[in-house]
């Protein structure tokens, strides 16, 4: 039997400071990696080998903001950790922090019968090598949105699989975006701005395609 969604327990954990936060989402990424190192939620890797699996805590950075969100059992480590820190060592800088919050929810996840518009508050890394050759060789603008389509939908795909969730019918969508350029694990990256409508319910401020972990492709619904 398939469920209509599911339950995803989310947490949304922000700090500021006295100052600008200067670092971005991998900084932060790498600053619990090591200070929490017995956690390999926090930072995907087990030792030696690397997990391929979507990732269950995700740092962002929103208008100078950092944001890290946790999901299911991230949002139980995070949780655990909230008060465990009073300075973010980056780089460039030791970012005090003066002021935390944290909000737990429980958010719904998978198809639905209505539309829901979403936007990208941070840009989609959404072609592999595969479909990006397919995404340049043709020039036709219907074949590109085309390609993004099928993208986002196995996106929602693996991430349904990757809660146990499976997705009882067709997923539908749209897309509306423009290309972009970013820079993941220093390589410059075609990324893309904008957003999308899917019947399907995905928790705001969660992250879908390529480089969730470091902020990457964020979505938040648009309240119409």
């Amino acid at each position: 039997m398939t469920q209509e969604n599911i339950k995803l327990k989310t947490l949304e954990m922000t700090f500021e400071g006295p100052e600008e936060f200067k670092g971005d989402a991998n900084q932060i990424r790498g600053f619990f990696a090591s200070k929490f190192n017995e956690y390999d939620q926090l930072y995907n890797h087990n030792t030696d080998r690397f997990y391929y699996r979507y990732p269950l805590v995700q740092y962002k950075v929103l208008d100078r903001i950092p944001l890290i969100v946790g999901i299911n059992e991230g949002a139980e480590i995070l949780k655990g950790l909230f008060d465990k820190f009073d300075t973010v060592t980056l780089p460039h800088q030791n970012f005090e922090i003066t002021e935390r919050s944290l909000r737990l929810k429980k958010q719904d996840f998978g198809l639905t019968k209505s539309l829901y518009f979403y936007e990208f508050l941070t840009p989609w890394l959404a072609l592999n090598k595969e479909n990006k050759e397919k995404f340049f060789e043709t020039r036709n603008p219907e074949e590109q949105k085309e390609i993004l389509r099928k993208t986002l939908v196995g996106n929602l795909l693996s991430m349904s699989k990757a809660f146990g969730y499976t997705v009882p019918d067709i997923i539908k969508c749209d897309v509306n975006v423009e290309i972009n350029r970013s820079k993941y694990k220093n390589l410059d990256f075609t990324s893309f701005t904008g957003g999308f409508m899917t019947n399907f319910l995905i928790p705001d401020f969660i992250g879908i395609g390529k480089g969730v972990a470091k902020g990457f492709g964020t979505v938040r619904k648009i309240r119409m």
